[in-house]
């Protein structure tokens, strides 16, 4: 009797285990994101190899990482009411932390940051505006983040190298639209050149005929002609800080070097050694890329969202200083020579002895 008491009391209180443990839900196998974040592209594509790209790798990064629910949205133009559209479609569909690459963003997160408190934006190489230029106001609200980058550092160590690999004879650069970032790569570059031959014994020339602004960040056949006419007179190097322009210009490179041409493109924003490969992926046209952290600015973002230190109302600026600007690690196309000094002019501008300005003071414009 006493076993069979023992047996039905251990029944009992099995039961009531089971039915506890089916009171509570199940635990769930799918993580919910922990945070929702989306991208606009900027003038291009989100595979243009360049600003709208390393952004975006960044945040495919940051999702890897930390899990969380990532969508990019291409406006259907590029003015800021196509802007705000892309935006609000992100917002209505639960997206809480923006992130925008470009300039052109400006005012339609001036107008957003305000309508949208609750929304975290951040910027790349822009500050929010009005867009009123004979009644300016600039706004980085509590709610958005300015990134912006010392554009001429990077283009001074790019220049430095293109000096130092070719010694002498003629540079070219070819930007998208003259907008600030651009035309900081620009005046970087050239100094840079002029310091390889001031403190390096080079030789090279610069001047304002192969100094050119394209007009746009999408025209790959327009890039691959104005880089032929340079070639074509002459030009060594060309610097190419141009979006999808530059890879036009790389694909000139890249064609003029399989016939036997010592010509070379410099690239961008990341590392595009791999873009200019040729058939045989043992050679690449692209001497080196005048780097700007964009997906380290893109990451550090998101991760400060989660850690609920989104540095909202503030600008932050990714320099020398910080690594945020630089050369890749790998430059199969330089000697360790030219490594070597020109990771002695970096420690420089980085320990704050070499200043480069951030102006166009003494350097070449585009021919008019």
């Amino acid at each position: 009797m006493k076993r069979l008491i023992a047996i039905s009391l251990a029944a009992v209180l099995l039961a009531g285990f089971m039915a506890g443990c089916q009171s509570s839900p199940p635990p769930s196998t799918a993580s919910t994101p922990a945070l929702k974040v989306g991208m606009i592209t900027d003038t291009g594509t989100i595979d243009d190899r360049s600003f709208n790209q390393g952004t975006w790798e960044g945040i495919q990064r940051a999702k890897a990482d930390f899990g969380v629910d990532i969508q990019y949205v291409k406006p259907a133009g590029d003015t800021p009411t196509d802007y705000i559209a892309a935006i609000t479609d992100l917002i209505d569909t639960g997206y809480t932390l923006i992130i925008c690459p470009g300039f052109k963003f400006e005012s339609a997160i001036f107008e957003m940051q305000d309508k949208h408190t609750d929304i975290q934006f951040a910027i790349l190489d822009g500050v929010p505006n009005n867009g009123n230029y004979d009644a300016y106001e600039e706004k980085i609200g509590s709610n958005s983040l300015s990134i912006m980058f010392a554009e001429q550092e990077s283009g001074f160590l790019a220049g430095v190298a293109s000096a130092l690999k070719v010694q002498s004879g003629k540079l070219g650069f070819i930007g998208g639209m003259a907008v600030p970032a651009v035309q900081r790569f620009n005046w970087g570059y050239q100094r840079g050149v002029k310091y390889a031959n001031e403190n390096y014994d080079t030789t090279c020339e610069m001047d304002n005929q192969d100094i050119v602004y394209q007009g746009t960040f999408n025209d790959i056949p327009a890039g691959t002609q104005l880089a032929a006419t340079m070639y074509d007179r002459g030009v060594k190097v060309v610097f190419a800080a141009a979006g999808s322009v530059g890879i036009g210009v790389i694909n000139e490179a890249t064609e003029r070097r399989r016939t036997g041409a010592d010509v070379w493109a410099v690239g961008v924003d990341g590392d595009q050694y791999n873009e200019g490969l040729n058939a045989s992926k043992d050679a690449s046209s692209v001497l080196t890329s005048a780097m700007k952290a964009v997906d380290v600015a893109a990451y550090d973002t998101v991760k400060a969202s989660l850690d609920g230190k989104f540095p909202g109302g503030e600008q932050q600026i990714f320099n020398a200083k910080n690594n945020g600007v630089k050369l890749p690690d790998e430059n199969p196309n330089l000697s360790q020579e030219i490594i070597d000094k020109v990771n002695e002019v970096f420690n420089k501008i980085k320990d704050g002895s070499l200043v480069v300005p951030d102006n166009s003071d003494g350097v070449y414009e585009p021919a008019q």
